[in-house]
């Protein structure tokens, strides 16, 4: 256990954090991970080996992101987001080797709650709605209401999960969720919690 400003956490000997990096308590950063410089990590959120965390990166507390994955500039985690094995994040829309567009980057937000499967692919400058669920090796290209399940490439919504990420079954647009004791509404193609 690290202490810095008496603040704990945990940090492998094999990763490296740069300068001016803030990590919350309980936070652990496994094997060969490197943080860069600005970025700020909350509580109790835990990087799988091999991570690769800004700069620049603001990631909220409780967050889990799984072994190889990169999270660049431009991107930004609220509380409780899961990021599975090799997700890829994007931050610019028209790479070209020979062009530097660090002045282009495209901002891509993860809301509270939401969850990326395996290998997904998130193209720069979409959000992913809160509690959303995003199946694995899936392609996000647009947008994502809350509580959405994603999947494919391009990914589509094919239904919607509650908080806990069980499917809703939704009769006359009204669904209820026996993990939560509470109703869903979905109106004009979007979900809604009571409880929200």
């Amino acid at each position: 256990m690290q202490k810095n400003n008496l603040i704990e956490y945990f940090i492998h000997p094999t990763s490296i954090i740069d300068t001016n990096v803030t990590i919350g308590k309980n936070t652990k950063i496994w094997h060969f991970c490197h943080i860069l410089q600005n970025s700020l990590i909350g509580e109790s959120c835990s990087f799988g080996q091999n991570c690769v965390i800004g700069p620049n990166v603001k990631i909220g507390n409780q967050c889990k992101v799984q072994n190889n994955v990169s999270i660049y500039e431009g991107v930004e985690c609220q509380d409780d987001v899961f990021i599975g094995p090799s997700v890829v994040f994007s931050n610019v829309l028209n790479p070209r080797a020979f062009i530097i567009r660090k002045n282009e980057y495209k901002k891509t937000l993860l809301k509270r709650g939401c969850s990326i499967g395996a290998n997904a692919t998130i193209i720069c400058g979409n959000t992913i709605g809160k509690y959303a669920l995003i199946g694995a090796g899936s392609v996000i290209t647009k947008d994502v209401e809350d509580y959405a399940l994603v999947v494919g490439n391009p990914a589509r919504i094919i239904g919607w999960v509650d908080k806990s990420a069980k499917k809703l079954v939704f009769k006359d647009n009204k669904a209820y969720s026996e993990n939560e004791a509470c109703f869903y509404y979905l109106e004009h193609g979007r979900v809604i919690c009571e409880n929200d």
